[in-house]
């Protein structure tokens, strides 16, 4: 297995990982239960985990593909960008899970609050980790491209490109 399978196995994982977490924690919050968001938490926690491996083999693909047909340069610079924003704020997302879920054992007061401020979270990281997932989809699908990124894509390829 070469560096760009594997982040092809492991890129997915940080966009699933919250999204599965926030149904959890839209079910402990609905049915109140302790258990549920924790589990959503501990499953935020995974997400930024997963991040980490995504980011680590990140640069070995770019290496695997910046060379093949049909790649253009600026596209993965732009899929670039946009992972290492959503990545950071997977971070983020697992360190205030891990707060949220040490808060919950502990029985603090302000755990009462985490679920809500953890889920707002949740959505915003997830609005990011769209655009990480489709600019990198972007790089070997041209199906899913828009015209700009065709275009950007067309002027890399023939050495038009301004950037």
């Amino acid at each position: 297995m070469n560096n760009t399978h594997l982040h092809l196995v492991v890129n997915h994982l940080p966009i699933i990982f919250p999204v599965v977490g926030l149904i959890i924690l839209l079910i402990g919050i609905f049915t109140k239960t302790e258990i549920s968001k924790r589990n959503a938490y501990i499953t935020f926690i995974l997400g930024a985990l997963a991040s980490i491996a995504a980011m680590a083999t990140g640069e070995g693909a770019e290496e695997g593909v910046e060379n093949l047909p049909g790649v253009a340069e600026s596209l993965i610079k732009i899929h670039e960008e946009a992972a290492e924003l959503f990545a950071g704020l997977s971070y983020v997302l697992g360190g205030l899970s891990a707060v949220a879920l040490f808060a919950s054992f502990r029985s603090y007061t302000f755990s009462k609050i985490m679920p809500f401020i953890v889920g707002l979270f949740a959505l915003a990281t997830l609005f990011f980790a769209q655009k990480a997932g489709s600019t990198g989809g972007e790089i070997r699908h041209t199906e899913i491209r828009s015209g700009a990124a065709v275009q950007n894509g067309n002027a890399s390829e023939h050495g038009d490109d301004n950037d």
